[in-house]
């Protein structure tokens, strides 16, 4: 067995018996970890948050005083604490108010796993995935409060880089990271943005 398999298989290990929905779950454990995004009583929307791994991640971190707001278009089955909503819907489509008004006001911190249905066709998958980015930077005024960080998947290529330019107009530090729960072989990369200037 590769070591690569090794690892993916350790994780795949560790979330059953965590009691996580996915390894995906270690993706963002690692990030906080080195980042610091998730504190205790924060408000959190997860953008694209099916099958639930990074809602059950944010639940623990934020505490039961946090808010979370979950949205995919598909729906979430796993077991959620009380204080996690999710939405079935359409981030292009659906109403930012309706979204912080679940939570009680902006959020404090904004997450997204989400990717598009990969297709075969890397280059059409990549630029999809900016799509998705792009549209939660150009919402995010009406999402996150100011200082706020932001945590998005992101699948490398053409547009990547002009994605990080992006972010760096609004964000006071932005880098890519690459979380060991990650294959190796895959193109996903987590851009992370923190201190968010919604005027910049």
């Amino acid at each position: 067995m590769g070591k690569q398999r090794q690892t993916q298989d350790h994780y795949f290990r560790e979330a059953k018996r965590l009691g996580y929905v996915s390894r995906a779950a270690f993706k963002l454990l690692e990030i906080d970890e080195k980042q610091g995004i998730l504190a205790k009583g924060s408000r959190v929307l997860d953008v694209g948050c099916a099958p639930g791994a990074w809602l059950q991640v944010a639940a623990e971190r934020v505490g039961k005083k946090g808010r979370i707001v979950g949205i995919d278009l598909k729906r979430v089955g796993v077991s959620l604490p009380s204080n996690v909503q999710t939405v079935q819907g359409d981030v292009f489509e659906t109403d930012v108010a309706d979204l912080t008004g679940m939570a009680g006001g902006l959020f404090d911190v904004v997450i997204s796993d989400a990717a598009p249905d990969t297709t075969g066709d890397p280059t059409g998958d990549h630029f999809r995935s900016i799509r998705l980015c792009d549209h939660i930077l150009t919402i995010l005024p009406a999402l996150l409060l100011p200082g706020g960080p932001v945590v998005m998947k992101a699948f490398e290529g053409e547009s990547y880089p002009d994605l990080l330019a992006r972010m760096r107009t609004m964000f006071a530090k932005v880098k890519g990271v690459k979380p060991k729960a990650s294959r190796s072989i895959s193109r996903e990369m987590f851009v992370v943005g923190l201190t968010f200037d919604p005027g910049a």
